[in-house]
């Protein structure tokens, strides 16, 4: 699958602000990354440094006044695909130590407070067949519902109120693979047939010794799916963090595919 990816960011700065910017593909061996440009609005600093687990690049800057950024990208997708629920789990003593973070905690996914659930709900599934169950759980049990949460919302309150967006719906199986023993991450993302398109959040686990993605709303498959960044949650992967007030003006993301 080849993806043509393109990203129109304008926002109004208060005054000077610092700015976290992350929205390039990221070249990886599933994935070449083709014909990009990053255009951006005169900026008083520019430095690229890598993203969590140097999975792409995130851009530092800071800027004043009116700030825009234009991105153009083609993507050729090489990933291997594999059906999740036939992969085997990998006992925690034999993870390696870059998942452990995966398995704990984060700001937005409280997994310890669902080991309880997940073992009533899901009983002696585990691994690939565990994290198919959960993904085709909150896929039918949850509502997609723009504006019905915000960037605060936690993956409690989301089973709470049983509705949100794709970051919910990613935050959500991220939180109940962890409660299950699978370590998960969020994967910020462009995706093929995603409605309404955006920067698309799903979850990544770690099964049969390799990193799959796995999207709860059903929206956009493996083989479509274009990598930006990795992290515990959201708050590791935002395409855009200012240090200061941002007002935007229009923001639009285009993704179509051959």
């Amino acid at each position: 699958m080849t993806l043509h990816i393109h990203v129109s960011l304008d926002y109004e700065l208060a005054g000077p602000t610092d700015l976290i910017l992350q929205i390039e593909a990221a070249h990886l061996p599933e994935q070449s990354v083709s014909n990009a440009t990053l255009t951006l609005s005169p900026c008083d600093h520019f430095a690229r440094v890598a993203a969590q687990d140097d999975i792409g690049e995130r851009v530092l800057l800071r800027a004043h006044g009116r700030f825009t950024a234009d991105y153009h990208a083609q993507v050729d997708i090489a990933r291997i695909l594999a059906d999740v629920d036939g992969l085997e789990p990998v006992p925690p003593h034999m993870l390696p130590g870059e998942t452990i973070a995966y398995l704990l905690d984060s700001c937005y996914c409280p997994a310890n407070a669902f080991r309880s659930f997940v073992q009533e709900q899901f009983g002696e599934l585990r691994g690939g067949a565990l994290v198919a169950a959960q993904r085709d759980y909150v896929e039918s049990r949850f509502r997609y519902m723009p504006g019905a949460s915000d960037a605060t919302t936690t993956a409690l309150e989301t089973f709470v109120r049983r509705q949100g967006v794709c970051r919910d719906f990613a935050h959500m199986l991220i939180t109940l693979a962890r409660a299950g023993g699978v370590p998960a991450r969020f994967a910020s993302v462009y995706g093929l047939g995603v409605e309404p398109q955006d920067f698309h959040a799903v979850a990544e686990v770690f099964l049969d010794g390799a990193w799959h993605l796995v999207d709860p709303t059903g929206m956009a498959r493996q083989a479509d799916m274009a990598k930006i960044g990795i992290g515990r949650d959201a708050a590791d992967v935002a395409f855009l963090t200012a240090f200061g007030p941002v007002t935007m003006i229009a923001q639009s993301v285009a993704v179509s595919g051959r």
